[in-house]
């Protein structure tokens, strides 16, 4: 009888050994860029995994761009980075749906952050900073076979940053010249009609979520002018952008208000006027808004009432007085996204 008992126990004792085992750690990328840092691939690559209960995934953001790995719990609305789950959870942290897990917004390339997923369940992966930014991780059952291993998300992860950064569809490199096609033409013309376009960018759609890729330039970034003339900045991006002269917001944020010598126009756009080399001026977030409601659209508030952030396209400079005029992205001034205007008496 001891023997039998013996032998009952072990097998059991064995099994959960075994499963322990097994749990795997599985690795995946947050954002992937150019070497010259301009196009930023906005994505979870891969942006879709199946991994068993147990196992865990650590995600290693090699950008100077950043980004989020957040799950919310089921039925939470989409909150800023600012604001979190509230706030942010540790490393390793363990994720089932019922408690939001977020690693705040990492903004150091070379950081990495992990989540483990107890339960099997279908997971959807978001990234805070980045609304077009989204993934799904599939947990299975230890029983149950694994449809791909670690090579096939490596391969796919490959394939999905390539398509993204080197994506000649939608001519982003193109507008810059980086591809050996020439448009000097399109340029030239903004430049006459001083228009500044900001940022290029698409959005791909995929199985497993969404993915963006954005060209963090100023695609005129010197343009001349004659005193008393208007410069006009217009978004073509799908990430966020500022036109910033002077002292940059301390710890600035998609909510970070224009300055308070920013006004708006009668068509939306936001407008200042520049006297001096030495002014500050801060547009504020440029970025389409979102379109979940039709009817009409209504002339624009005080500035100071223009919420939420990303309802405006448009921002215009009247430069008063000669000079040369620096200006920043304060957000991806760090990836090389600077300008000038060059004011001619």
């Amino acid at each position: 009888m001891r023997r039998k008992l013996r032998w009952l126990v072990l097998p059991c004792a064995a099994m959960v050994f075994s499963q322990a085992v097994h749990a795997q750690s599985w690795q995946a990328t947050a954002g992937a860029q150019s070497p010259d840092r301009g196009m930023q691939a906005v994505a979870f690559l891969p942006d879709e995994l199946w991994i068993h209960a147990g196992d865990s995934i650590t995600w290693s953001l090699p950008t100077e761009e950043p980004h989020s790995v957040t799950f919310l719990k089921t039925g939470q609305v989409r909150p800023s980075f600012t604001a979190g789950c509230p706030g942010i959870t540790a490393d390793s942290s363990p994720f089932d749906g019922s408690t939001c897990v977020n690693s705040g917004r990492i903004t150091t390339a070379g950081t990495t952050y992990t989540v483990s997923f107890p339960a099997p369940g279908n997971y959807r992966l978001v990234c805070l900073v980045h609304v077009n930014m989204t993934g799904l991780v599939h947990v299975l059952k230890p029983s149950e076979p694994l449809p791909h291993d670690q090579g096939f998300y490596d391969r796919q992860a490959a394939n999905q940053e390539r398509g993204l950064l080197f994506d000649r569809d939608a001519g982003l490199r193109r507008k810059i010249g980086e591809d050996g096609d020439d448009d000097r033409g399109e340029a030239n013309a903004n430049a006459l009609n001083h228009k500044v376009i900001v940022g290029s960018g698409e959005i791909v759609s995929t199985p497993g979520g969404i993915q963006s890729a954005s060209l963090m330039r100023f695609m005129q970034p010197s343009i001349t002018i004659h005193a008393g003339q208007t410069v006009e900045w217009a978004s073509s991006d799908v990430s966020g952008h500022t036109i910033t002269f002077g002292q940059e917001p301390a710890n600035v944020t998609p909510q970070t208000p224009p300055s308070a010598n920013v006004f708006a126009d009668t068509d939306g756009a936001r407008h200042a006027i520049i006297n001096a080399t030495t002014d500050s001026v801060h547009s504020g977030f440029i970025a389409q808004a979102g379109h979940e409601r039709g009817g009409v659209v209504q002339a624009p508030p005080p500035i100071a009432q223009v919420q939420p952030p990303g309802a405006v396209t448009r921002f215009r400079v009247t430069f008063m007085n000669p000079g040369t005029y620096p200006y920043i992205c304060a957000f991806h001034d760090q990836l090389g996204m600077t300008g000038e205007v060059i004011v001619l008496p």
